[in-house]
């Protein structure tokens, strides 16, 4: 039994890890490009938005070279699932969120063709380098629209998160990029190593531990940011945050294993996991439509709707129990 201790010290460290690398890796980038004249706005939807996917972009770098890759494309899934089930359900029971028109008129098709895409490199069984890199790419023009639409429609809420952002000198803010970024690396190999050992120590694959404790333990960036952001009445970042977060959970964590080891994937993938983050897709997205139907001018993901993601959630953990228990 005593065997199974230093894996689960090294998972759990190693999740520790990645956060505070995350947020320390954010800041010294976001103060670099500050210091190089990038205006506030521009950090904030670019550097801030996709370092909440920093430790899920480093697991999965990490889970590739480390022939593992089932666990990348189980945490990018799961992640995501996590996102809405769990990020999403937790803020709307904490403060009721109020909905604006443009997540469904502009965020929502986004997600739902990337997610439709992400689809068609899974639906074969075979993650390759060409449709991962492909998709990755996508990433590119993605952030020119939203930085180029965002700052002609301004986000009062995103401009002051964005202005939240503190002013550094260059060498601390080099100090503090090189830090993060190697407590990042660090700490991903000690994740995938505990997650991968607990993993054959239980019999349990590394698809469904990267489904799990990984995919929760590198959401919490996203769960941290959306509750605290709902507690301070930065409604629009919070639910923004699980959007744009599962964007680049797809077009970045899922294709980095895919172009550094491609790999055939166990059948379960799309028909249970795939298959369980489009519902949930589906459900957060006519959950919105459904807030702005019932009144379009005050619209609100109620607390009954964070219940009932929560509880999509719980059946997703339903579903993936006979995976669990076989092992």
């Amino acid at each position: 039994m005593s065997a199974i201790y230093l894996p689960i010290l090294a998972l759990i460290a190693g999740i520790l890890g990645l956060l505070w690398g995350a947020d320390r890796f954010v800041t010294g980038s976001a103060g670099a490009a500050r210091n190089f004249g990038v205006s506030p706005m521009v950090i904030g939807l670019t550097l801030v938005s996709v370092g909440t996917s920093a430790p899920e972009i480093i697991v999965s770098i990490n889970a590739a070279l480390s022939n593992v890759g089932e666990m990348a494309v189980g945490n990018a899934l799961g992640s995501n699932l996590a996102n809405i089930g769990l990020v999403l359900g937790i803020t709307a029971l904490i403060a009721p969120l109020p909905v604006q028109k443009h997540l469904l008129k502009e965020e929502s098709p986004v997600l739902l063709l990337i997610t439709a895409l992400a689809g068609l490199c899974l639906y074969n069984g075979f993650l390759g380098r060409g449709e991962s890199i492909s998709l990755a790419l996508l990433v590119i023009p993605l952030l020119v629209l939203i930085v180029k639409y965002k700052k002609s429609n301004p986000n009062p809420e995103a401009l002051e998160e964005a202005e939240d952002i503190p002013e550094l000198t260059m060498a601390t803010a080099g100090l503090w990029f090189v830090i993060g970024l190697a407590v990042l690396l660090i700490s991903a190999r000690v994740t995938v190593w505990g997650a991968q050992s607990i993993a054959v120590y239980m019999g349990i694959s590394e698809l469904v531990i990267g489904l799990t404790v990984v995919a929760i333990g590198t959401s919490l960036p996203e769960l941290a940011a959306s509750v605290i952001s709902a507690m301070r009445g930065h409604h629009d970042i919070a639910l923004g945050n699980v959007f744009g977060s599962n964007l680049f959970n797809l077009m970045l964590v899922m294709t980095s294993a895919g172009a550094i080891s491609p790999m055939a994937l166990n059948a379960q993938v799309f028909s249970r996991d795939f298959a369980a983050m489009c519902f949930m897709t589906l459900l957060m997205i006519a959950l919105v439509a459904l807030a702005l139907r019932q009144n379009p001018q005050r619209a609100r993901l109620s607390r009954t709707m964070g219940l009932l993601l929560l509880a999509g959630y719980g059946f997703y953990y339903v579903l993936l129990w006979p995976a669990i228990a076989a092992g």
